[in-house]
């Protein structure tokens, strides 16, 4: 993979506004324009917590979004196509089923590729009310295509005994909230990050659309996004609902991890 004149990776952030694979409240494909517009509140500022301004920072870029609704299918060549350039893509959705269809785009790009989600639900089913593209199944289809080697599971707190038999049928490493905090876990390839904002408690994120108690806080997840020692070549923050957050707190904290997965992204 080419970087930059500077031997650096860059990071391209894309919008992928689709929500046809929700199951309880469709608006998330409202999402990223409204988390683009906290990222820039003059409320705050685009430095990093460790310094970078991203406002300042010629690896970082943003093309705006797909067209609202964008099918399945056209996203992943998308995706290819900034891949093919040499960029690290980081995308905005939507809901959790356009993961799906941006791994695509990355898992043969990238040998031994790694997947960490940070979410409250394993989205392993193999269907969902007859759907096999749901939000609630992206991670089975990205298993049983063999698109990354390796899926670790954080601040899962909703696992029924489906995708129990799921996780053990694909080899997931899961760890559930009430185990916490986790064991230390490393990654030995590149990573993709997948983060979803209801691995957050409510309290910090009610604007998504499936609210579950018992999650994690800003903080922590800043701290395991911080804590990544392997490149993270893309990721996605997705589910984040416009909807249910009238006061705008939700998606300012997506910004403020977009942030700091975007640092990540920048210094490995």
């Amino acid at each position: 993979m080419s970087h930059g004149i500077t031997g650096l990776p860059s990071v391209t952030v894309l919008g992928v506004p689709n929500d046809d694979g929700s199951s309880f409240l469709r608006g998330t494909a409202g999402a990223p324009p409204r988390i683009r517009k906290a990222l820039h509140s003059p409320s705050s500022n685009l430095a990093t917590e460790r310094g970078l301004d991203l406002g300042a920072e010629a690896r970082f870029r943003d093309v705006g979004d797909l067209p609202v609704g964008v099918p399945y299918d056209r996203i992943e060549p998308q995706v290819a196509e900034l891949l093919d350039e040499g960029d690290r893509v980081l995308s905005l959705g939507g809901d959790h089923a356009v993961t799906y269809s941006i791994v695509r785009a990355f898992g043969p790009r990238f040998e031994k590729l790694n997947l960490l989600l940070l979410d409250a639900h394993p989205d392993l089913y193999d269907q969902l009310d007859g759907d096999r593209l749901s939000h609630a199944c992206p991670f089975a289809r990205i298993m049983e295509e063999g698109l990354v080697a390796r899926l670790v599971q954080v601040g899962i707190r909703t696992l029924n005994p489906h995708q129990r038999e799921q996780a053990e049928r694909f080899g997931v490493e899961i760890h559930e909230m009430r185990d916490w905090p986790p064991p230390a876990f490393d990654f030995e390839g590149p990573l993709y990050l997948s983060l979803d904002l209801d691995v957050l408690d409510p309290a910090f994120a009610p604007g998504v659309s499936h609210h579950e108690p018992g999650g994690l806080s800003v903080r922590e997840v800043i701290s395991l996004i911080q804590g990544l020692r392997v490149p993270v070549v893309g990721a996605d923050v997705v589910e984040y609902n416009p909807t249910r957050d009238p006061s705008g707190v939700t998606a300012m904290v997506a910004a403020k991890l977009l942030k700091e997965i975007a640092d990540r992204m920048l210094e490995s």
